[in-house]
C-alpha cells in the first residue's frame, strides 16, 4: 500500500483535494462535499479517472464520502496530512536559531521550538489544538445540520405529503 507521499504526489489527486478543500472553505452549511459529477465537471479529467483517484483517496483517509442514492458525495479529511506536516516542519525548523532575533517568533512556534527552554514544543501543541478544534467544529456543524434537516421537516409549509 502506497504511503501518504505517494498519494499526494499524484497532480490529480492532489487538484481533488485543492477542490474540496475549496468547497469546505466556501460551504456555509459546513459540509464542503461535492459530488463526482461536480468534480469532473470542475477537472480535465474523465468520470472513471476522478473516481479511481478518489477512491485511493478515500483508502488514505484524505476523504470521506456519504451516500446518497446513486449518488457520492466527497468531502475532505486533513487528518491524515499531518504525517506531512511532521515531516516538512522538521525541516522549516533545522536552521532555527532561538537566539536570533531576526527569526520570527511565530514561526519558531508554528515550527515547534523549544520557546524560551520552557521545554514544551509549542508549534506541535497548537497544531493538536487546531487538529482538535476542527474535529470538535466539524462534529458540532453536522449535528446543527442534522438538526436543520429535523427541523425543515417537521416545518408545514415544507412538508410533501
Amino acid at each position: 500500500m502506497a504511503d501518504i507521499f505517494d498519494v499526494i504526489a499524484d497532480v490529480t489527486r492532489r487538484e481533488l483535494l485543492q477542490h474540496l478543500l475549496d468547497a469546505s472553505l466556501r460551504d456555509d452549511a459546513g459540509l464542503g462535499e461535492l459530488s463526482v459529477s461536480e468534480l469532473v465537471e470542475r477537472m480535465d479529467a474523465t468520470q472513471p479517472t476522478v473516481s479511481k483517484h478518489l477512491k485511493v483517496l478515500r483508502d488514505h483517509g484524505l476523504v470521506t464520502v456519504r451516500e446518497e442514492g446513486q449518488h457520492r458525495y466527497y468531502a475532505v479529511d486533513a487528518g491524515p496530512l499531518e504525517e506531512v506536516e511532521d515531516w516538512v516542519i522538521s525541516f522549516l525548523s533545522a536552521g532555527f536559531d532561538p537566539n536570533d532575533d531576526s527569526t520570527s517568533p511565530v514561526f519558531a512556534a508554528w515550527a515547534g521550538a523549544d520557546v524560551a527552554n520552557a521545554g514544551s514544543s509549542v508549534g506541535r501543541a497548537a497544531a493538536d489544538a487546531s487538529h482538535q478544534a476542527r474535529t470538535v467544529i466539524h462534529g458540532a456543524q453536522e449535528k446543527l445540520h442534522d438538526v436543520g434537516e429535523a427541523v425543515t421537516k417537521r416545518l408545514p409549509w415544507k412538508r410533501d405529503d
